[in-house]
Parts: structure tokens; sequence; C-alpha cells
């Protein structure tokens, strides 16, 4: 079977026109709009629902506030749906409808199965020079002023049952791309693909929650094109631009008004049936190989806070109780 990355996310909100602002300014299309639901795509079709917090049509949270309530995944064809029927038949709330599997994974989450609904399309990130290879010539660099996201590129959980939740996605097709025993699992959803589609890690105080969603952009420049038009607009950087050591991806995170935090990244690692997991000791330097703290002025152009602290958490994007 083959699960190719996700299809949907769902967020349960407080506050609709905020987030309708926010994911507009974001660069997300929006395909439908009342006062209670938007629908939103980004370019290649991955959807991205907004709700109202009490729509009873939303499975339940899990944590209060703000927070993405369902993750879809796609599946290739009616093969795969099948394949998955039969691996996602035992879990809690199992059903099916409208062509999708629908279920709970152990850490509370509501996840789901559909062919997919993307839709094929041709991006071409920016070409890059370097020492032994020239690949732009006679041409300046890339530059955007805003951001336009191909797609939800992967989601970050945090989860009380580490474990148990990672072979639940195991059983349906995901492979494990780099651990932190006991504490992180980062899971791509075929042995070919980016380094993850799924991030797991578990906190000393065991509670399930976001942590954030990430959406992939062409290259390096947009992530900087995008983080500085929404740094013009207003809106808080948590972290970025940066660049991970682990996956080798550039990005810039926003505190999101939907839930938890939102990603720009690009340059993620790609990997095959070759790849052999890594296990690392958490640190600041494994999270982010450099880092800007609060981001860059989107007027001034300059750092907002130098001479920030350096940070003293294991992960530099845990909550904090």
């Amino acid at each position: 079977m083959s699960i190719s990355g996700i299809d949907r996310v769902t967020y349960g909100v407080e506050d609709i026109a905020l987030c309708r602002r926010f994911f507009l300014d974001w660069g997300l299309s929006l395909v439908r709009d009342s006062d209670t639901a938007l629908d939103f795509e980004t370019l290649n079709g991955c959807e991205v629902f907004v709700r109202l917090h009490d729509d009873p049509s939303l499975p339940p949270a899990i944590e209060a506030g703000p927070t993405v309530r369902e993750v879809i995944w796609s599946a290739e064809n009616d093969a795969d749906i099948a394949a998955s029927r039969e691996k996602m038949r035992n879990a809690p709330g199992f059903r099916e409808a409208d062509g999708t599997l629908f279920c709970t994974d152990p850490n509370g989450l509501a996840v789901g199965v559909r062919v997919t609904r993307k839709r094929a399309i041709e991006v071409h990130g920016g070409q890059t020079n370097t020492w032994d290879k020239a690949s732009r010539v006679n041409a300046p660099s890339a530059s955007y002023d805003h951001a336009t996201p191909i797609e939800v590129g992967h989601v970050v959980f945090f989860t009380k049952q580490l474990d148990e939740t990672t072979k639940f996605y195991e059983n349906i097709g995901f492979c494990l791309s780099d651990r932190y025993p006991g504490r992180g699992h980062f899971l791509r959803t075929a042995p070919r693909g980016g380094h993850h589609d799924m991030f797991l890690l578990q906190t000393p105080e065991g509670k399930p929650g976001l942590n954030h969603v990430a959406f992939a952009v062409r290259d390096i420049h947009e992530v900087f094109g995008g983080g500085m038009h929404m740094s013009r607009l207003g809106w808080d950087t948590q972290l970025g631009p940066g660049k991970h050591p682990i996956s080798s991806a550039f990005f810039w995170y926003f505190q999101n008004p939907a839930g938890a935090l939102i990603e720009y990244y690009a340059d993620e690692d790609v990997l095959t049936e070759e790849w052999k997991t890594r296990d690392f000791v958490p640190g600041p330097d494994l999270f982010a190989e450099w880092a800007i703290s609060g981001g860059i002025d989107g007027k001034t152009r300059r750092q907002k806070s130098a001479g920030a602290p350096a940070p003293d958490g294991k992960f530099i994007t845990e909550k904090r109780s």
C-alpha cells in the first residue's frame, strides 16, 4: 500500500475572522467562506479546513483551546484504501464514509485515509550555485514578496504514548526515519520520500497536543520571502528563519491563531529504502543548526531580538507548562 502525505488538516478555532485573515496572509486560497466554516487549499489542492471549536461535526479535541482536530492522509488508489481498511478496522472509532476511512489513533487524534484529492502541479524552485556546480548562469537568484505554500508537508504532535502511537502509524505503512529514543520519533509515510510527514514528541508531562503544522514551499528564498511578508503584516514569529540539522530543512515558525505554531520549510532530506534510522540525544543544537530568535522585522529587515538569551530546553519548540 502507499500513503503519500497529508490530504487535509482540520482545525477547531475560537476566532473564525482572525483565522481567515491569518491563512490568507499565509498564502492559502480560500475556496469556501462562512461565519462558521472556512475551506482553504494549497497550490496542489491539499485542504486546510477551519471550523468553530464547538462545531458538532468536529471530532473531540486532544487538548483545550484552538488546535488540529483531524488529519486525513493521502492514499494513491482504491487498492491502497482496501489495504488500509484491513489495517484500521480494529482501531477505536473505525468507520467509513464517502470513501474515507476514519479512526482514532492512540494519542486520541482523529485520523483518516482517502484517495488523494491533491492535483499534480509543476513547481520549480530557484537554482543554486555551489563551488562545483553553477546551476544559475546570467540570471539573478529567486526572490519572493510572499509565500504560496505547495502543500501541508508534516504535522508534529505531543503524545503521552510514543511507542504505541508510533506502532499505529507503522502498521498503516509509515516508516521510522530518525528518533530521540524514548522522546521523539520522525516518521515518513513511505520508504521513499521526504524526511518526515509526522513527528511525535513525548514530553515529561505526557500531555497530548499540537506542536505545529508545516507547509512546504519551493525553496529557501520562499521561506525568507514568506516569513518577511508575515512579519510585515504584524504576525509574531516564534523562531526563525533557521536551519534544522536533522532533516536539513530551512524553517520559519510563527504563532498561529488556529492553534500552536505554523511553519514554512524547504530543502528537507529525501530518503529511500536504504536509509538507516539514526538515534539522537535531545538538545538545542540538534533542533537548530542556526536560528534567529524572534524573527526579522519585515520593514527594517533586521533581527527583532538581538541579544536574546540562549535556549535552555531540550527542544526549542516544546510547549511551556
